[in-house]
């Protein structure tokens, strides 16, 4: 079960990533764009050197679902 869990995780983080991407490209710029995507190839290539490293890929790539909503939306989302 906790398995189960672990990959919603993963899913979700992935897909938030590649929504905040596309909605955030006119806002971030080519090449801002363009270094997110680099940086998700690297964590992705990088994790396959590890035995867990699909658990470190999804930590890495909540990180960068953080720092692009504090560039996309110009900081923190507010919840109410």
């Amino acid at each position: 079960m906790r398995i189960g869990s672990l990959v919603i995780l993963g899913v979700v983080a992935h897909a938030v990533f590649w929504v905040l991407l596309v909605v955030g490209a006119t806002e971030l710029g080519l090449r801002r764009s363009a270094a997110f995507l680099v940086l998700w190839v690297i964590g992705y290539v990088g994790s396959r050197w590890f035995s867990s490293g699909g658990l470190i890929l999804v930590a890495y790539v909540a990180v960068l679902d953080v720092v692009l909503v504090l560039l996309v939306f110009k900081g923190d989302v507010p919840l109410r």
